[in-house]
């Protein structure tokens, strides 16, 4: 049912807690399901003066396919700028962690989501600065 790499993130998943002074955070839901996701980001810059994460953690309560796609995006992201992992999209996600059933697809849209909701966060507080 589900890929080596999916159990392997879900028994052994990757930046895993929270980020006190986060610079964002984003917080989402499936209420049908139940699955709670946050998505901590420390940004910082690159050479070229982008803003990059430079830190992501994820706490993540729900399934398997919930555990191992937050942890999946954080690999996915880190040390990228915001606006290419602004462009993850559920389908990498899921590529990147060897598929998921069609039954949990809704596990790479919750993580994808959280991570666009904190982006967005911190361009928000950014701007109001």
């Amino acid at each position: 049912m589900y890929s080596d790499k999916v159990l392997d993130l879900f028994r052994h998943p990757k930046n895993i807690g929270e980020i006190p002074d986060a610079d964002a955070v984003g917080k989402v839901g499936n209420p049908v399901c139940g699955d709670l996701m946050w998505v901590y980001l420390k940004v910082g810059k690159n050479k070229k003066g982008e803003d990059i994460i430079k830190d992501i953690k994820v706490k993540t309560f729900g399934c398997v396919a919930a555990i191992s796609t937050s942890s999946a995006l954080t690999e996915m992201v880190k040390g990228v700028t915001l606006e290419k992992a602004g462009k993850i999209t559920r389908e990498k996600v899921s590529d990147y962690v060897g598929g998921l059933p069609p039954a949990k697809i809704h596990c790479s849209v919750l993580a994808v989501d959280g991570l666009r909701k904190a982006i967005e966060e911190y361009k928000k507080k950014k701007r109001q600065k």
